[in-house]
């Protein structure tokens, strides 16, 4: 994997920082929301939504750690520490090697939590810095939120650079042919973005695909292989389907969250960038969300030979009929929705710029009210 950093800013500046952490905390908050309204409308099913739903919680744990590694950004620590580094052109997202250094800090935070006092002693140390010395504590906050950090780690339930396939059994479709709904996300090092994919699987062999000692490993380490955002879905699921006998794909889904489009932090070219520009929006709600849905689905099965005797089943996908269109993209189809506060959704209203007549928004207001336009 790949990780392009010539458009990676440091946010070096300490407000600056924390506004970055919090505006991610309130978009966090407004995403299950969001999936909630499509689920009332049918977009997604309630599977769909609690699955989604516990990656965006993994997004927010990651980012809370993240607040808390660069909490003192800015500041004199007495150590040269760096800054997050986010990816300013085309995501907003912090950038993938951020993600891989977590990974690797997370395999050494109880060793780096022995070497440190406790929460209690380094505040009792605080005090008497204030105190006695009449100074700031500088130096004790920064070895605070170093232990705060690696706490946020061990809790677990983040969301890492690599997310392994679950398989969540939805039905059994005859005695010994059962239905899988397989998830698995990725902290796409390409596009500097989470991305999800959802797949649902008819599974066929003897033993239920999750006790499979054989074939789920062999599939987990297939799926998670190919997780890759310049790959089609097509690619994906025939590589699957012609790798697995058995197993037999029958949709599959990649949902990207995100670019985040930010005046404040962010370089995007293109009409919404001039919207939030022109929006002037307070801090918090100059912003916007892009999410986007790619959607394959088997249309229907032929058989092949297989050996001198066998056949086995091939799912053949349906491609968007519309000017070839599928093809290109390699799905059946594709929608995307712009989540994104009052105030610029009224200059995108009014603007009216091209390309966004058929993109679903999603408008959120501070007390969480979500509507649909």
């Amino acid at each position: 994997m790949t990780n392009d950093t010539r458009d990676a800013s440091g946010l070096t500046d300490l407000h600056h920082s924390r506004r970055y952490f919090a505006k991610f905390d309130a978009i966090f908050a407004h995403l299950g929301r969001v999936a909630a309204v499509m689920e009332t409308e049918g977009s997604l099913s309630k599977q769909d939504v609690k699955v989604l739903t516990r990656y965006v919680l993994g997004l927010g744990f990651t980012f809370r750690a993240l607040g808390m590694k660069y909490l003192l950004t800015g500041r004199d620590t007495g150590q040269f520490f760096g800054s997050l580094a986010i990816d300013t052109r085309e995501s907003g997202f912090p950038v993938f090697n951020e993600l891989l250094t977590m990974a690797n800090d997370a395999q050494n935070a109880e060793k780096h939590l022995s070497t440190l006092p406790s929460e209690d002693e380094i505040k009792d140390d605080m005090v008497r810095r204030i105190i006695r010395d009449q100074a700031h504590p500088t130096k004790l906050q920064f070895a605070l939120s170093q232990r705060l950090y690696y706490e946020e780690i061990l809790r677990g339930q983040l969301f890492w650079a690599q997310n392994h396939p679950e398989a969540q059994w939805l039905s059994n479709i005859t005695e010994d042919r059962r239905r899988y709904l397989v998830h698995w996300a990725v902290y796409d090092s390409q596009i500097n973005l989470p991305t999800v994919y959802l797949m649902e699987v008819e599974d066929s062999g003897k033993t239920a695909l999750p006790k499979d000692q054989y074939r789920w490993p062999e599939a987990q380490a297939h799926l998670i292989g190919q997780a890759l955002a310049g790959l089609k879905l097509l690619t994906i699921a025939k590589g699957f389907d012609e790798s697995f006998d058995d197993l037999h794909p029958k949709r599959l889904r990649r949902f990207h969250l995100g670019p985040m489009y930010s005046s404040a932090f962010t370089q995007q070219n293109g009409p919404i960038r001039s919207v939030l520009s022109e929006a002037q929006a307070p801090e918090g709600s100059d912003w916007a969300l892009v999410w986007t849905v790619e959607d394959l689905q088997s249309d229907y099965v032929r058989e092949e030979r297989s050996g001198w005797f066998g056949t086995v089943e091939r799912e053949v996908f349906a491609l968007d009929p519309m000017a070839g269109r599928g093809a290109e993209m390699g799905a059946t189809d594709m929608q995307r929705a712009l989540i994104l506060p009052q105030r610029p959704f009224q200059v995108l209203a009014e603007r009216n710029p091209p390309g966004f007549g058929d993109v679903r928004k999603f408008v959120v207001s501070p007390g969480g009210r979500v509507l649909r336009y």
